[in-house]
């Protein structure tokens, strides 16, 4: 069988690796000061930058059910068997409720719809995982249970220099963004079933830091591990981290660094950094 993955602007895949390994990645979308929304392709981390430094009004969109469903559509009658669509947490968007619907009008049997609970790599490594056991020749069941049993180990932590721009989003609760503005907190935060939940409060940027590093390095265990370190507007930082994971774990973790693009980025502010874990790693001869 030939099974086709789909995923979501969101994952923030590697240079390269969505050709690799022939993964469709539909956008999600951006708007400033209410204008009409584009593709988050099209408008990158420092198109956001700007936006900020103007104090202009940044909101995000979801995939659509019709855009989802051309990308579906489009793999099968490219010839795959099936498709499975690996999209971000149904916690945090609408894609994942777009692509239920999208797949229930092109082929429910054959498009099967995962959600990540996470987002950026949280996301992205279940993508890797699933597209790389579809190149093996695995099924379509079993090209879904591998996105959701990756889905499951992975652990997605991050620090914010201030909540605001997670509570003008929704994203977590308007006591909490109060409580970490009025405290000078530079909490650290993780993704807990799909939701973001503060993990740890801390005083300063530079705690925040040495914080993440030892939880993540907990969660990265001792054997081989996966590690993806993203920022946004704060490069300096996520090298820093990502040294450190590769000091304290050497040849046993595949660690890369990213920006992540303006939708997540719209929502986390610029300084963020955030590292997400995959023991084991994601490849079958990982």
């Amino acid at each position: 069988m030939s099974i086709a993955v789909v995923t979501d602007s969101t994952a923030y895949l590697p240079e390269g690796y969505a050709r690799r390994f022939s993964v469709r990645t539909v956008p999600l979308h951006v708007s400033v000061d209410g204008a009409a929304p584009v593709d988050e392709s099209r408008f990158g981390p420092d198109d956001l930058a700007r936006a900020f430094d103007r104090r202009h009004r940044v909101t995000t969109a979801g995939a659509s059910p019709r855009e989802l469903a051309e990308a579906y559509r489009e793999a099968l009658d490219g010839g795959a068997d099936g498709v499975v669509a690996v999209h971000l947490s149904r916690r945090l968007s609408g894609t994942w409720d777009a692509a239920r619907c999208a797949a229930r009008e092109v082929d429910p049997e054959r498009v099967r719809v995962v959600d990540s609970r996470s987002a950026a790599m949280g996301l992205g490594f279940s993508v890797l995982a699933a597209a790389a056991a579809a190149e093996s020749g695995a099924a379509l069941s079993e090209v879904e249970r591998v996105a959701e049993t990756t889905a499951e180990r992975t652990t997605t932590l991050f620090s914010v220099q201030t909540l605001e721009h997670l509570r003008r989003g929704g994203r977590i609760g308007t006591a909490a963004a109060v409580l970490g503005t009025a405290l000078a907190i530079k909490p650290l935060l993780h993704v807990h079933d799909g939701r973001i939940e503060a993990l740890e409060k801390v005083r300063t940027t530079t705690r925040a830091m040495a914080r993440l590093s030892e939880v993540s390095a907990a969660a990265a265990g001792a054997g081989p591990a996966a590690v993806a370190v993203h920022h946004l507007a704060a490069p300096d930082r996520a090298e820093q981290l990502a040294e450190q994971f590769r000091r304290r774990l050497g040849e046993a973790v595949d660690c890369v660094v990213s920006e992540v693009g303006a939708v997540i980025g719209a929502h986390i502010g610029p300084g963020a950094v955030g590292v997400v874990v995959l023991p084991g790693g994601w490849h079958p001869s990982a």
